[in-house]
């Protein structure tokens, strides 16, 4: 296995409800890339919005046997987030997984 930093890029549809951006951080707390070396040295944030826009990355630590299967998993796991927040998928367009670093133990 190894563990990559995937970046999934997205657009808010609908401006989500009340505290659900801060409930989306929660959720993929788990996932934070923080963890890794990577994810530190480059300060990555598991949720970024850009200012005057719509649109959002996600970045997610996911352990993988191979980069699709690491972009896979981020994008299950984004939109399980979004839902474990309140926000619903109709309201949200996710875009395709990157792989935007592999960390190092």
């Amino acid at each position: 296995m190894t563990t990559y930093v995937v970046t999934v890029p997205g657009t808010f549809l609908e401006a989500p409800p009340e505290g659900a951006r801060e409930e989306l951080v929660r959720a993929l707390r788990p996932v934070d890339p923080q963890g890794t070396e990577f994810g530190e040295a480059e300060e990555l944030d598991i949720l970024t919005v850009y200012e005057g826009t719509p649109a959002f990355s996600l970045r997610l630590e996911v352990a993988a046997d191979t980069k699709k299967a690491a972009e896979v998993t981020a994008r299950e796991l984004s939109a399980a987030a979004l839902r474990t927040a309140g926000i619903p998928e109709t309201s949200t367009s996710l875009g395709e997984p990157v792989i935007t670093g592999i960390a190092s133990d």
